[in-house]
């Protein structure tokens, strides 16, 4: 078959776009398009200057007989304004107040097209980083976790409050929640994890950092480190917050539950 350059452009952009982060040599596209190097070159500067303007992301060339490029999700400041000040508009609505400051939010992380965005902005803040897997804890940070574990190109791990006969032997940690203080317990299957994995730890709500400070203690035991750590909603009205280094994207501040009133800050 002969391809077209229009054809190539857009097979190639479709094929970079759900392979992130990984390394495609030349040959590979030379081989797929029966073309010369020297034009998948010229192709791959044409969806380099694209991918910029646009705000898609970024292609890195790697030189030499083992090179060739990765596509790196990146997404441009001027986008992610108008998409989280929305997102505060609605996180604000005074019907998602529920008792002890917490939010709801079932509707937000079950929106796929919502949590494609915020799984861009993550894989963004991250791209760099070695990631070998994103983490997040049953339930509700699952379709966020999934979505950036999407545009990160890595394996999402599922830590859970309860053991299930189909994920085999478990380690399992008693942590203090940074609320409540009460002692709980949470576990992750030992097949679903690597030893010396760097680890993206991702969650939908964060009032003191507890549940993520388990999580981070729970990494320990398999000899993992944490990459970072993401959230979606992060409480402000907290005074022992127990992590300080991480990235959340909305803010909620002026919390008054018996006036189910808070407002929602632009955070990321």
């Amino acid at each position: 078959m002969s391809w077209k350059r229009s054809e190539r452009l857009i097979d190639m952009t479709n094929y970079l776009l759900n392979h992130p982060r990984d390394l495609i040599s030349l040959t590979f596209f030379s081989e797929r398009y029966q073309a010369a190097k020297s034009s998948i070159s010229e192709d791959l500067t044409i969806l380099k200057e694209i991918f910029a303007l646009q705000g898609i992301g970024k292609l890195v060339t790697i030189p030499g007989a083992s090179g060739g490029v990765k596509y790196y999700v990146k997404v441009k400041q001027d986008l992610v304004k108008p998409f989280v000040a929305d997102l505060c508009q609605l996180i604000a609505e005074p019907d998602r107040l529920l008792p002890g400051g917490y939010l709801y939010l079932a509707d937000i992380v079950g929106n796929p097209m919502i949590m494609d965005q915020v799984g861009r902005m993550f894989a963004s803040k991250f791209c760099d980083e070695p990631i070998d897997a994103v983490m997040t804890v049953a339930t509700k940070g699952i379709p966020l976790a999934y979505a950036t574990a999407r545009f990160l190109n890595v394996p999402v791990v599922i830590v859970r409050k309860d053991a299930k006969i189909t994920e085999g032997s478990t380690v399992s940690i008693n942590y203090v929640t940074g609320s409540s203080k009460r002692i709980q317990t949470m576990l992750l299957a030992k097949k679903s994890l690597k030893e010396g994995s760097r680890v993206l730890i991702v969650d939908d709500f964060m009032k003191a950092g507890g549940t993520i400070r388990g999580m981070i203690s729970l990494l320990d035991e398999f000899q993992a480190s944490y990459a970072g750590i993401a959230v979606l909603v992060e409480s402000e009205e907290v005074e022992d917050r127990l992590v300080d280094q991480y990235i959340s994207i909305v803010k909620l501040s002026n919390v008054d539950v018996q006036e189910k009133r808070a407002s929602s800050l632009f955070n990321i």
